[in-house]
């Protein structure tokens, strides 16, 4: 059960049985308190979209950009902020787009002469292709792939071949492939010859795509405004969340405003109703789902957007401020039956397992999404020796059996 603890003051520390909840609003310096983006930059650095403006917080100080002292910017309503492999900052705008290198502020627009117009100003997402460092930029008309060295000449992607309603999120697989996010359309895999559409036809929730984010096994998880839909790595079926988040009575429906991953592959979403203004944080360890709400300490309930720092520092943006969850603990590390060791773990390749009683003779593996991987009968003596180098990195359910028990763990691959 969680302990609840209250706090009449601005900055609030909450204990929640294992993590904690600070909350950050203008009396600590905000410039505002209704945060519309977050974002992480390479340095542990946290920047936050505002109405009026961008904000940069270094866990100690504040800088703020607006156009009054960076006439550069495209505009001080930021819709979107995203950090980049270099360090750049990009913020979105319904003006354009705008990138900070450090020092100056550089606007992209339909007119730009910087390079390659883009398809419209509405600015919907900013992501970067890890593998080329292009950055797409999706809008409500479709996307613009920005390619700042020069090396490449790509033209915007319309409605001939993408959803009329535009691009709201752009995410990579590990092929390198393309997959886009549409706001009335679902989703469309581009694999730089074919497009191909993911809609309600194929399984998906909703037509109605906000957030998009493909795991370290190539799983899709996709959020609509019905709850997750997550795809497998070989886009054949969808698995459905649809109670991340218990919403009051009769409500069940989950809509997503945004996704993340931590480094231990838990994937974390924001999820809001405005009709109710009920809304929280929830998080899938593998296995179920944890959910954060104003009563465990969030900044308020309209939450807007998430990002993680390297420390597994889940920044959640309010409308009414914004909270960080730290200290949350890894269910990797928890090991509930002492009679059983499994080591080491995490791991890049290879682990043993070795216990005191039971004489275990079947070993069963299961990937984020409950699907089997793996599974061998032996000969249990004392331990085993088990190689998943050719697994893909992420979070794993070991399930071991014998003639006396059944015994649930979980492993994560490096």
């Amino acid at each position: 059960m969680k302990i609840i603890i209250l706090i009449t003051m601005s900055l609030m520390v909450q204990q929640l049985s294992a993590q904690t909840i600070t909350n950050y609003t203008t009396a600590d310096g905000l410039v505002s308190d209704f945060v519309e983006c977050v974002a992480v930059d390479i340095n542990d650095n946290i920047w936050f979209g505002t109405s009026v403006g961008v904000q940069m917080f270094d866990g100690s100080n504040w800088v703020n950009y607006s156009i009054a002292t960076y006439p550069g910017m495209a505009f001080d309503n930021i819709k979107v902020i995203s950090a980049m492999a270099n360090g750049d900052i990009w913020i979105g705008t319904d003006f354009g787009a705008s990138r900070f290198n450090g020092v100056d502020w550089t606007t992209y627009t339909v007119s730009t002469m910087q390079s390659i117009p883009l398809i419209s100003n509405q600015i919907k997402s900013i992501d970067e292709d890890p593998n080329t460092g292009i950055i797409w930029i999706g809008t409500n008309l479709g996307v613009t792939p920005l390619d700042l060295s020069g090396a490449t000449n790509s033209l915007s992607i319309g409605s001939s071949d993408l959803h009329w309603s535009g691009v709201n999120a752009t995410t990579f697989d590990s092929n390198g492939d393309i997959w886009l996010a549409s706001p009335l359309g679902g989703i469309t895999h581009f694999d730089g010859t074919t497009f191909t559409p993911y809609d309600t036809a194929n399984g998906l929730l909703s037509q109605y795509v906000t957030a998009l984010l493909i795991d370290n096994q190539d799983n899709k998880w996709v959020g609509t405004s019905s709850g997750m839909s997550v795809l497998d790595a070989s886009n054949t079926y969808f698995t459905q969340h649809t109670r991340m988040y218990i919403m009051p009575p009769p409500d069940t429906l989950n809509p997503v405003v945004d996704i993340a991953m931590d480094s231990y592959g838990r994937i974390w979403t924001a999820i809001y109703v405005g009709y109710l203004a009920e809304g929280g944080v929830a998080m899938w360890d593998g296995n179920q789902w944890e959910d954060f709400h104003v009563s465990d300490g969030l900044a308020g309930p309209n939450v807007r957007g998430l990002a993680i720092d390297s420390e597994d520092n889940v920044w959640v943006a309010t409308s009414t401020g914004v909270s960080k969850i730290s200290a949350i603990p890894s269910a990797i590390n928890t090991m509930p039956h002492t009679n059983t060791l499994i080591y080491p773990n995490p791991t890049s390749a290879y682990f043993k397992v070795v216990s005191s009683e039971d004489k275990f003779n079947n070993v069963s593996v299961y990937n984020n999404l409950g699907a089997i991987v793996y599974a061998e009968d032996f000969n249990f003596i004392d331990e085993i020796q088990l190689n998943f180098s050719s697994f893909s990195k992420g979070l794993y359910h070991i399930i071991l059996s014998s003639d006396k028990s059944i015994e649930n763990h979980k492993i994560l691959i490096e």
